[in-house]
């Protein structure tokens, strides 16, 4: 008698400044045999170290932690195009919700998600399903609906992100936003020069042939 083969769990990383929150979802996903914990990071830069080394299936990512949880997911994103990475944060802004998922979060969770529904909406997440709150969902059709302009297609999305560093992805984002070199420095700590610096190497890697029409390829805009 054949004996059929063991399904392998779902390899997950998960990254979060609130240790007890590492731990509270830890013991979630340790209790249900779809998913195997492979590490812990306490911000971004470490996520993004760890998810190199151990290349998880999932990576779970806190927003508001040291380094920037979208920085991270940039970074993941672009540099392991097979991980799935899921927002799990308490930010219900709109901003940060419409950022994650055009910089390609596959799923977007609130921590007061019903710890019983968190395995089940990661594995939703494994099959190409949307994970996102029924409360969060109506502000994301109303905001891609007729936001064309601004709007990426998925297509577009996936070339661009592997030609730019995490950080030269914050700097077009904000010149998408209309934002000026001096608040681009402000809002990321850097100086002038330095964002000057990123500008030239997007318009390089674009192969745009300025700041203006970088923008419009980031928009996908005719």
């Amino acid at each position: 008698m054949s004996v059929a083969p063991a399904i392998r769990p779902l390899r997950v990383l998960l990254a979060d400044d609130h240790a007890p929150t590492r731990r509270d979802v830890r013991r979630i996903l340790e209790g249900d045999d779809r998913f195997a914990v492979v590490g812990e990071a306490p911000d971004a830069a470490a996520a993004v170290s760890l998810a190199l080394r151990r290349r998880p299936d999932l990576v779970l990512l806190d927003i508001s932690m040291p380094g920037d949880g979208l920085s991270a997911l940039w970074e993941i994103n672009a540099r392991l195009p097979r991980t799935q990475v899921v927002m799990l944060t308490v930010s219900e802004e709109d901003e940060h919700l419409f950022a994650a998922l055009r910089s390609g979060a596959s799923g977007y969770l609130l921590k007061d998600i019903d710890p019983r529904r968190l395995p089940e909406a990661l594995h939703d997440v494994h099959l190409g399903r949307p994970a996102i709150p029924r409360r969060l969902v109506r502000r994301v059709v109303d905001e891609f609906r007729d936001a064309a302009p601004r709007r990426r297609s998925v297509a577009s999305f996936e070339e661009l992100r592997s030609r730019l560093t995490s950080r030269e992805w914050q700097v077009l984002d904000l010149l998408a936003r209309d934002c000026s070199t001096a608040e681009i420095a402000e809002r990321l700590v850097l100086t002038p020069s330095a964002v000057r610096a990123h500008i030239a190497a997007i318009v390089r890697k674009l192969g745009a042939r300025n700041r203006v029409e970088a923008v419009a390829r980031f928009r996908c805009e005719d």
